[in-house]
């Protein structure tokens, strides 16, 4: 037995113990503001002040004191007393938080068994009890208030907002355990940046705009985009909920779903505005333009194209979204809620109280709707969240889970008759360098295939001085070349582009004709809002095309959509164009009633209701495994990023600690391929590992089209 204080972590750099009482205390504390957010600070608190009681066992200290200075872990299980004291305290599931700030959440099933052992021997941790009560006498509560429906959660969509529950104290709890360690670690009091004043972030949001808009060259169409800003703002005096933002492509979604978000919060006293949007190349394009508007200090963007946790390096995904503007990728938002792991878990907590702007949701996998549907509603009804779900093509989601969404543009079909652009032709029965060579005698044209290797291969068939754009180019070399377009589309100099669809949703470039391949109506639209985006042209023309050797995306519901849609769209009687808003709402109704709940996500769904998160976090992945993230460092870079890069490689392949700023040195280089075509790769002596399934592509690399796909 030991008569020294307890400890909750070896001494720090000052020599300074981290004594366990501080250690609960300053946790709790902290946890408890996170909670206040959406009026569970109690239980929040509770949970984080019993989180570690097991470290005041004899055995548990003494390890301590061991391995100190060591390196070495304690080794010893030290969550059993906190789970016991939780599920004496609170409902059940709850102590599951508790039992998983390690290791990650575990189901009902596992945690029903390890409570049942608990109280057959409730001797096991009776000592570590014993001996942090006389130090923190609090947690021995006799019992903390929750509200009504968590106790006792009236049916399956109850228990769905349990499962919502236990993930947002958990992250709580988590990131207030970080937090307090690192500030231990560092000799400093424990860092949580104030609630941000909304009102004059949303002045200086007005201020900028205002002098952005007197910087642009003028347009037919600024008319409407005023028009469309000045009525989200106006729908923005609206209670939290979610709405739906309906905008043409080209009606300035971009400014005008930030401009709802900020006065909504104001309005509402909400903390900070999130916006996803589906592609890492939108990500920085719209932060970029976020950060000149508001400032570096208040714009965190956080994203990644590896997946961080697969890949065994969840360090770089620090981040707990401590901003009041934070721009991620839909991937990032949702596996990160659907998840079960504490680092990427860690950031949830800041999704209680804010706006979650969600950008081009067209693009939100069918797969999985039922669950993110469901949790969206979750988040609005009990968490003080609100949704803005934008887009120029919205699904109809009400047709899902029959819930109401308020519209920010009550009636928008008129926006589109006075922003209708373009011209729709169509093509049958082509092949791809038949398109080709029509798109090459234009001087200004876009050309969007369906798969890298059709971009590929159109590249190859266009004029010498042809642009290509595809996820086998490095993150950096898409965003160098999308500049390069921008500046040959201002100069009116001549620029012919293939593009796969990474370009059509957010993207902003004018040409005067785009070539689609043929596709979902939604992706034809959005390659319509590239074309005469601007007004300048009476009608541009839109060519949609039917090759008979295009690739073909195996993807069971993106093949049904085809199939609708060939019924519905095209040239001929009967047959609309993709902006046909009523042809596009039955066409959205029928592709969701033929897939059926069961296709949709509901089977993950059942998993929520069963609190099932292991099987949940498996089960909702929104980027298959087929693809593999190779880094690449392209000789012509400036000198210092290629030995940054390279330094960041070198780091990741010698195990050392790394943080964030290695993933934002990364970033930049990282492309994407099969992973059947990355394992030949291996083999082939074209790529060489880095750290578990993150590869480094040593082969060739076109200075145009990046990693080119392997000959038939």
């Amino acid at each position: 037995m030991r008569d020294e204080p307890l400890y909750a972590h070896s001494p720090n750099g000052a020599g300074r113990w981290h004594l366990l009482g501080d250690h609960l205390r300053g946790s709790a504390e902290l946890a408890a503001r996170f909670g206040a957010v959406f009026g569970m600070a109690a239980a929040a608190e509770y949970l984080a002040l019993v989180h570690d009681v097991g470290k005041g066992g004899c055995a548990w200290q003494d390890r301590l004191v061991e391995v100190a200075g060591t390196g070495g872990t304690v080794g010893i299980d030290h969550k059993r007393a906190g789970v016991r004291l939780a599920a004496q305290c609170l409902p059940g599931p709850l102590a599951g938080v508790v039992e998983g700030h390690h290791g990650g959440l575990r189901s009902w099933g596992e945690m029903r068994a390890l409570l049942r052992e608990l109280r057959a021997r409730p001797g096991v941790v009776d000592e570590a009890i014993r001996r942090v009560a006389a130090e923190v006498p609090e947690i021995e509560s006799a019992g903390i208030a929750v509200p009504r429906w968590l106790s006792d959660p009236d049916g399956d969509s109850g228990l769905a907002d349990v499962d919502l529950t236990v993930r947002m104290l958990f992250s709580c709890v988590i990131d207030a355990d970080r937090l307090d360690t690192r500030a231990h670690r560092l000799g400093r009091v424990p860092y949580v940046r104030p609630d941000a004043d909304m009102a004059a972030l949303g002045e200086r949001f007005e201020e900028a705009r205002k002098a952005m808009l007197a910087g642009r060259i003028p347009s037919r169409i600024d008319g409407i985009r005023t028009s469309i800003y000045e009525q989200a703002v106006a729908a923005a005096d609206g209670e939290p909920g979610i709405y739906r933002l309906h905008v043409p492509t080209g009606g300035g979604k971009t400014l005008a779903g930030a401009g709802f978000g900020l006065h909504h919060a104001v309005r509402n006293g909400q903390r900070r505005i999130i916006v996803a949007v589906p592609f890492i190349s939108i990500t920085e394009q719209n932060a970029s333009v976020y950060r000149k508007m508001l400032g570096e200090r208040d714009v965190l963007e956080h994203h990644s194209s590896v997946d961080l946790e697969r890949a065994g390096w969840a360090r770089l995904a620090a981040e707990n979204w401590d901003a009041p503007f934070v721009i991620t990728t839909t991937v990032q938002l949702f596996e990160s809620l659907f998840s079960r792991s504490p680092s990427r878990m860690r950031k949830l907590h800041r999704l209680a109280g804010a706006v979650i702007v969600l950008d081009e949701v067209q693009a939100l996998p069918d797969r999985l709707l039922v669950p993110i549907l469901s949790a969206l509603r979750g988040l609005t009804e009990r968490f003080g969240t609100t949704v803005l779900l934008s887009s120029a093509t919205q699904p109809e989601f009400s047709s899902i889970d029959g819930t109401g969404h308020r519209h920010v543009i009550p009636d928008p079909a008129p926006l589109f008759s006075a922003l209708e652009r373009v011209r729709y032709e169509w093509r049958e029965d082509t092949t791809l360098a038949a398109m080709a060579s029509e798109a090459s005698r234009h001087e200004q044209t876009l050309m969007i295939v369906s798969t890298t290797r059709d971009a590929n291969t159109v590249h190859q068939q266009l004029p010498a001085g042809a642009l290509h754009l595809s996820t086998r180019m490095t993150s950096g070399h898409r965003r160098e070349t999308i500049e390069e377009i921008r500046t040959l589309l201002a100069a009116g100099q001549c620029v012919r582009v293939v593009s796969t669809s990474l370009i059509e949703a957010g993207v902003d470039l004018d040409f005067p004709i785009v070539f689609r391949a043929w596709a979902p109506p939604e992706n034809l639209q959005q390659a319509a809002g590239r074309c005469n985006r601007e007004g300048h042209l009476h009608r541009g023309t839109v060519v949609v095309f039917k090759a008979h050797d295009s690739g073909r995306i195996p993807d069971p519901s993106y093949m049904l959509s085809l199939g609708i849609a060939a019924n519905r769209f095209g040239d001929g009687s009967g047959k609309a164009d993709p902006d046909d808003l009523a042809a596009l709402a039955r066409y959205s109704r029928t592709r969701y009633r033929l897939q059926g709940l069961a296709n949709l996500g509901d089977p993950i769904e059942a998993l929520r209701r069963e609190l099932d998160f292991p099987a949940v976090a498996e089960q909702f992945v929104m980027i298959g495994e087929s693809t593999a993230s190779v880094v690449h460092v392209r000789p012509d870079l400036k000198p210092e990023d290629q030995a940054a890069a390279r330094a960041a490689i070198d780091m990741l392949r010698t195990g050392q600690p790394c943080g964030p700023e290695t993933q934002r040195v990364l970033q930049p280089h990282i492309a994407g391929i099969p992973r059947a075509e990355a394992d030949a790769a291996l083999e082939a002596g074209h790529a060489k590992l880095i750290v578990d399934d993150l590869l480094e592509w040593v082969g060739p690399y076109h200075p145009q089209r990046g990693i080119e796909p392997p000959s038939r």
